[in-house]
């Protein structure tokens, strides 16, 4: 008999016990599993129990064998994308511009943002996606919801306890709200403005691109926003650059969650726990700083622009934070999932226990990819299971022999192994799901 040296969920145990635990942190990440067989409880100090352990079972998940699939778009355009070969792509909606990120209205239709290109303009429109055919694979209407907006990224729902619903639409210089009416096809009454932001430092001169911001409501009854850096390395001139900001859904109680995240565009409640993606800076290299995924604590900073990740670890911002001299990274925290350098993750989605295999307990998160296509980073959909920092290709095939075929924005669950992924340079909303 061996002695497992990791403690078990269980409070106690007697005879015989079959029993399953988390996957340690020292064990390889491919293990799905770990079971134990527990034949006795050796009589504990008054620090911890000592479990004798007969055997240990580990049981790897099977790789994904991703096939090609044929996308064929109404403009001409074809080309393959290569996914899990139980898996199938179709197009949902296109004709669209720069196709955004998704949310689900109280009467179940998918709002989308459109910011029609990558310049600062007011051309965005939000779109309604209905009447989706289950044999086609297609939404048979599309309508306009709102338009003539200043880049729209991002949109959300909330019911008050007073059970009146609000739709939310999040702008580059702030967050507005209406009253939402099931059925409705445009706002009823004015925007109500909860919050402003900052607007300037938009263009490449500024050497950042950063107009975005995203929004997700709380299951604490809280609305979060980030807000992305002006720049690629700066100090910031406004505090709310670079964090998350926590509010009422009324726009009260306005405070900092989260800080010293650079570009977190990709923002998730789950389980009562908020998780984003986030971008690190473009001046230390190829392959420094990581792409980075994970739970946000509240009330942490995560170090940019005076510390960066590189896999697991942080380090010092030799150009921004000299010798340590200005702010003292050891305290930082990693997130937990290290992303390829200049991979630009978006958005990110969780499925469950009710999905199978591929998708079981998993994360997908949209690699929007590089804006320099000769690094050849992102343009991609990757899995990353959870409690895991290792990621596997989901979907490929939008940067083929140095053409962009798609750049991967949002990821939005419709059943337990089916999504709606938005790609903002072919303006498509493809459907993924599972074959029967």
């Amino acid at each position: 008999m061996e002695r497992y040296p990791y403690k078990l969920d269980q409070d106690d145990f007697s005879g015989i016990v079959l029993t399953r635990m988390r996957t340690p942190a020292k064990f390889p990440q491919r293990l799905s599993a770990i079971f134990l067989v527990v034949l006795a409880v050796i009589p504990a100090t008054n620090l911890e129990r000592m479990i004798v352990v007969a055997k240990v079972h580990r049981v790897a998940a099977a790789p994904l064998n991703l096939t090609q699939h044929k996308v064929s778009l109404a403009n001409g355009k074809s080309f393959q994308l290569n996914l899990p070969e139980d898996f199938e792509i179709k197009v949902a909606a296109e004709g669209l511009k720069r196709v955004r990120f998704m949310a689900k209205s109280p009467d179940n239709r998918i709002f989308v943002t459109d910011m029609f290109n990558l310049t600062d303009n007011k051309k965005g429109v939000v779109y309604i996606l209905e009447q989706f055919d289950e044999k086609t694979k297609r939404f048979k209407k599309v309508t306009t919801f709102l338009s003539n907006l200043r880049n729209p990224n991002s949109v959300a729902f909330y019911t008050d306890k007073n059970g009146i619903e609000w739709f939310y639409l999040a702008l580059t210089d702030r967050l507005v709200r209406y009253k939402y009416a099931p059925g409705s096809i445009k706002p009823s009454g004015q925007a109500e403005v909860l919050a402003t932001f900052p607007d300037y430092g938009l263009g490449y001169k500024y050497g950042g691109w950063h107009l975005t911001r995203t929004i997700s409501v709380g299951g604490n009854d809280k609305l979060y926003i980030s807000v992305g850096s002006s720049c690629n390395a700066c100090e910031e001139k406004e505090d709310v650059r670079a964090s998350i900001i926590e509010m009422d859904p009324d726009g009260k109680n306005q405070r900092h969650f989260a800080r010293g995240l650079r570009n977190a565009v990709g923002l998730r409640w789950i389980d009562g726990q908020l998780f984003a993606t986030n971008m690190g800076a473009d001046h230390l290299g190829l392959d420094r700083p990581a792409d980075t995924m994970g739970l946000i604590k509240d009330g942490t900073n995560y170090g940019w622009p005076y510390c960066f990740q590189a896999n697991s670890r942080i380090y010092i911002d030799p150009k921004l934070n000299p010798r340590g001299a200005k702010f003292d990274c050891r305290p930082v925290p990693p997130l937990s999932v290290s992303l390829p350098a200049h991979g630009a993750p978006l958005g990110l989605e969780y499925f469950d226990q009710q999905s199978k295999e591929e998708l079981n307990d998993s994360f997908l998160v949209a690699l929007h990819g590089s804006t320099n296509k000769r690094i050849g980073r992102g343009y991609k959909v990757v899995r990353v299971a959870k409690g895991s920092s290792r990621q596997e290709d989901f979907i490929t095939g939008f940067l083929q022999n140095g053409v962009v075929n798609g750049r991967p924005c949002d990821i939005f669950r419709a059943g337990p192994d089916s999504f709606f992924l938005t790609d903002d340079k072919g303006g498509v909303v493809y459907y993924v799901y599972r074959r029967s």
